[in-house]
């Protein structure tokens, strides 16, 4: 019997899929309704606060596996969109779909890691 790796994908999927539907919702609320509305104090979204969260330990986990989860379900809605619009997704149209997102992914994390530590 033939291995195969759409589980690898589809946890990826789908973990994205749930973390989009929990976070994002807040996420928008946060940055366009709420801070610029005078709901939340102004020093919420600060340079200096938010660069001071990245920079830890535990917000660049919670920023790489925000944005890596968003990039592979993303990737993976777009791969499946294209075959439900006709287009013949071929194996190498799937490689590049999850390829990009784990090139988006080493990158979030490169840059994370390059962001230094907090003083």
């Amino acid at each position: 019997m033939k291995r195969s790796n759409k589980p690898i994908f589809w946890s990826l999927f789908g973990a994205g899929g749930m973390l989009s539907a929990l976070i994002a919702p807040m996420l928008v609320f946060i940055t366009a309704i709420a801070v610029p509305l005078g709901w939340l104090p102004s020093d919420t979204m600060r340079y200096e606060r938010v660069l001071a969260f990245a920079q830890g330990v535990p917000g660049r986990i919670a920023l790489l596996l925000v944005i890596a989860l968003f990039l592979f379900h993303g990737m993976h809605r777009l791969y499946h969109t294209l075959h439900d619009f006709g287009v013949h997704v071929s194996p190498g149209i799937k490689a590049l779909c999850h390829g990009l997102a784990l090139a988006g992914t080493l990158v979030t994390a490169v840059l994370l890691f390059a962001l230094g530590r907090v003083t």
